[in-house]
């Protein structure tokens, strides 16, 4: 175990798949980035959010779902569907 693993105290990311030494730090990052990201108060997009944190649509809609965790903060990430029939939608992190 390393120096860095014992202060470790940041929520275990889960999931069927998930390894924690593989994933873990990776995952982290990545809610970081998205959390930062979001942080400004306004709406975003999949798209946009994974142009600007560098991962892809599908981890950063799964960064979403772990801002709205209880460990991870339990944040309010609102959703707004744009009304164009695209199917496309827009998410904004409410920060108290």
């Amino acid at each position: 175990m390393t120096t860095a693993s014992l202060f470790d105290v940041r929520p275990p990311m889960d999931g069927e798949t998930f390894d924690p030494q593989q994933d873990g730090p990776r995952l982290h990052r990545q809610l970081a980035r998205v959390k930062a990201r979001m942080s400004d108060g306004c709406w975003h997009s999949l798209k946009d959010l994974a142009y600007d944190t560098g991962a892809s649509e599908a981890s950063v809609s799964a960064r979403i779902r772990d801002l709205r965790k209880q460990k991870f903060g339990g944040y309010t990430v609102e959703r707004q569907r744009l009304k164009d029939g695209s199917g496309l939608w827009f998410y904004k992190l409410v920060i108290p």
